[in-house]
C-alpha cells in the first residue's frame, strides 16, 4: 500500500550569501515539530533539499547538488540583549540522510543581516533609513558573535551595487562581516598547542600540518608536500578519486588529532568539520572564469575542500581560518606568505582572489584573535513558500 505524504507549505526565502546559496526560515514559521532540534527537523530539511539522493543531483528538492548550495538557515529574535538575531546553520548532506549542525557557513553569514531586517527581526529603532545598519548576530552552532554591516537605502536593505566578489558573476552591494573572537573556546586556536604538528596518515606517510580552530576547525597542509602547486582548479582534484581519498584520509587524522572525534568512523560521518586546505606561495594561474591571476596580486595560494570536494572558491569560515593562521608566525599559512607579522592577506583561490584580515596577540601560552574580517555580498533570489512532502 502506497503512502501519500501531505505537501507542507512553509514560508521561506532563497538567498545567495557570498559564494553560497541557502533556504532561509524564521523559526516561528517552521512546523511545530521542527521548531526544536531533532529528528523531525532533520527529516524536514533533508526532504526539502532532496536528500539523500543516490544520483547526487537533488533534482526533487531545493538543493543544488554541491556543498555550496545544500544549506539551510533558521533565524529567530535573539534571546540575548547584546544581539539582534540568533542564527542556526544546517549543512545538508547530498547522498546521505544527515544534517551537520557542527559548524557555521561564513558565506551565508553575510545574508543573515539582510534577511533579519526584511523579516522584522531587528528593532527598527536600530535601523537607519539610509546608511549602514550594524547587525549583531549570535551564531548558535558555535556560540560566537558575528557583526554584519548592511547598507540601507530608503528604509530597506540595499542589495545591488558595484562590489565584485570572485566566484559570483554579478556585482552587488558590499556587506562587511566581522567574526568576533573566532577561536572556539579559551586558548583553543591550536587544539594541540602547536602551530605545526605531524600527521601520520596511513598509506600516505607523515605530513606537517597546521591544525587551527578559528572560524571553523581547519587542517592546513603544504601543496608541494602533496605534489601540487596550489594553482589547481576543481576538475584536477574532483575528477581524481585517489586524490579525494587522500585528502579525506588526511582530514580524518586531523579531526582525531584536534580532538573533534575519537575514531575514523566518527570523522567520516562528520564531513562538515574539519575543513582541509593546502597552501602555496604566490604563483601565476588562470582562475575558473579564465581571468589570469598574477603572482603579484596575492600573498599566497589556498585551495580548500568542503564535504569531500574541492570548493569552487573559498568557504567563508575557512577564510577566517586563513586570516587567523596568516597572522600567527610559524604556521604553514604564515610561512606561505613569507613569514612575519600580518594583519591582512590576499589569497588566490580557484575563482580569483579574496582579502581577509585578522590581528593576533599572544596571551601567555595562548594566541588570541579579536576579530577576523572580510567583505561579501548577499541577495534575495526568491521568496514565498516551499512545499515539502513531510509529516511530523
Amino acid at each position: 500500500m502506497s503512502v501519500h505524504l501531505p505537501q507542507v507549505r512553509i514560508p521561506a526565502t532563497y538567498m545567495r550569501g557570498g559564494t553560497s546559496k541557502g533556504v532561509f526560515f524564521c523559526l516561528s514559521d517552521l512546523p511545530e515539530a521542527a521548531q526544536v532540534p531533532g529528528e523531525a527537523r532533520d527529516r524536514l530539511l533533508l526532504r526539502l533539499m532532496g536528500s539523500p539522493d543516490a544520483y547526487q543531483k537533488q533534482i526533487d528538492g531545493m538543493g543544488g547538488a554541491t556543498s555550496s548550495t545544500s544549506k539551510a538557515v533558521i533565524l529567530s529574535p535573539s534571546t540575548s540583549p547584546d544581539h539582534d538575531v540568533d542564527y542556526l546553520f544546517g549543512q545538508v548532506a547530498i547522498d546521505r540522510a544527515f544534517v551537520d549542525w557542527s559548524g557555521n557557513c561564513g558565506n551565508l553569514s553575510s545574508a543573515v543581516g539582510p534577511f533579519a531586517i526584511a523579516q522584522g527581526l531587528v528593532d527598527t529603532a536600530r535601523l537607519p533609513a539610509d546608511g549602514m545598519a550594524e547587525i549583531r548576530i549570535w551564531q548558535a552552532n558555535i556560540a560566537k558573535t558575528i557583526v554584519a554591516r548592511v547598507p540601507m537605502r530608503g528604509g530597506e536593505v540595499q542589495e545591488t551595487g558595484d562590489f565584485e566578489l570572485d566566484g559570483v558573476t554579478f556585482p552587488a552591494a558590499e556587506i562587511a562581516v566581522a567574526f568576533m573572537d573566532p577561536a572556539a573556546g579559551e586558548g583553543a586556536i591550536f587544539p594541540t598547542g602547536n602551530v605545526i604538528d605531524e600527521l601520520h596518515v596511513p598509506g600516505h606517510g607523515t605530513l606537517e600540518a597546521t591544525l587551527i580552530n578559528a572560524g571553523i576547525p581547519t587542517v592546513f597542509v603544504r601543496a608541494d608536500a602533496l605534489g601540487y602547486r596550489g594553482t589547481e582548479l576543481q576538475e584536477v582534484i574532483n575528477n581524481d578519486e585517489q586524490a579525494l581519498a587522500m585528502f579525506e584520509a588526511i582530514r580524518i587524522q586531523g579531526a582525531i588529532k584536534m580532538g573533534l572525534v575519537e575514531t575514523p568512523a566518527q570523522a567520516t560521518a562528520r564531513q562538515h568539520t574539519p575543513k582541509i586546505a593546502f597552501v602555496a606561495p604566490p604563483a601565476r594561474y588562470s582562475a575558473s572564469s579564465g581571468r589570469v591571476v598574477e603572482a603579484e596580486e596575492v600573498d599566497l595560494l589556498v585551495r580548500a575542500l568542503s564535504m569531500g570536494k574541492l570548493h569552487h572558491a573559498m568557504m567563508g569560515t575557512a577564510a577566517v581560518a586563513i586570516a587567523a593562521a596568516a597572522a600567527i608566525e610559524g604556521t604553514l599559512v604564515n610561512q606561505a606568505v613569507g613569514g612575519g607579522e600580518r594583519e591582512a592577506v590576499t589569497f588566490g583561490h580557484p575563482s580569483g582572489t579574496l582579502q581577509v584580515g585578522a590581528r593576533a596577540t599572544r596571551e601567555g601560552a595562548h594566541w588570541h584573535i579579536e576579530a577576523a574580517t572580510m567583505s561579501r555580498s548577499a541577495r534575495v533570489l526568491m521568496e514565498g513558500w516551499v512545499r515539502v512532502p513531510w509529516t511530523p
